[in-house]
């Protein structure tokens, strides 16, 4: 198990502007877990006790709608931290997080969180500052809902996953996501994610094998309207 004040990940999240002292506490007090693929994180209404801190891997963020289906808002990758804004707000999980591949993740007890909060400025600044990206993001999320169409959304989430996760070695988007799980993110029916991939598929923007994607043209994937 490998150190926090050693671990490069720590860069890309508010850990980093923990001293290296309180790096040292937490590290001899937070836990590894290794999360399969399809495993449920945490869910809606969960008390979650600390923050993860995702080492390796990808997850879903969902929140059930009241017609039954899910809604996912985020993905979360490598780097990021998951649940500490139920931590700050002292509230309940108002999202699911489930593995989306195999994953790696350190968990971080909430009262060593809260001390570091309450005594390191730069930290406290930093966890709202991402706070307030986040927010941004959804209220980026809600205007897309309401003016673009979904064969427009669906095309930036292919757009969107080449650009942030890249492809494999045969050149199919990293993330192998879902049928359902696509129609999840732009807050459609699973069929009419299906015909529109299918469209794609026509209009040579796509290819596909099973349920692996390749961008075929990204270019003209991007003026999809």
């Amino acid at each position: 198990m490998s150190k926090c004040e050693q671990c490069i990940i720590r860069q890309f999240n508010s850990l980093k502007a923990l001293t290296k002292e309180e790096l040292v506490r937490i590290s001899g007090c937070k836990t590894s877990r290794i999360i399969k693929k399809g495993e449920v994180i945490f869910e809606e209404g969960d008390t979650i006790n600390g923050v993860f801190c995702v080492k390796d891997g990808v997850c879903k963020l969902s929140k059930l709608s009241s017609n039954g289906r899910d809604q996912i808002v985020k993905l979360v990758v490598k780097g990021d931290l998951l649940g500490q804004r139920s931590l700050v707000g002292e509230e309940s999980a108002n999202l699911s997080a489930v593995a989306l591949n195999d994953m790696e993740v350190c968990f971080i007890p909430k009262h060593e969180i809260m001390n570091d909060l309450q005594k390191n400025t730069k930290f406290t600044l930093d966890m709202l500052q991402q706070m307030a990206h986040d927010l941004k993001e959804s209220d980026n999320v809600i205007v897309d809902m309401a003016q673009k169409s979904v064969k427009n959304r669906l095309a930036d989430v292919f757009v969107y996953i080449s650009e942030h996760f890249g492809v494999d070695d045969q050149g199919f988007l990293a993330i192998n996501l879902s049928r359902e799980d696509y129609a999840n993110i732009v807050g459609t029916a699973t069929e009419s994610a299906i015909r529109i991939i299918s469209q794609f598929k026509k209009e040579g923007l796509i290819s596909t094998q099973g349920k692996q994607i390749k961008i075929e043209n990204l270019q003209k994937l991007k003026r999809v309207e």
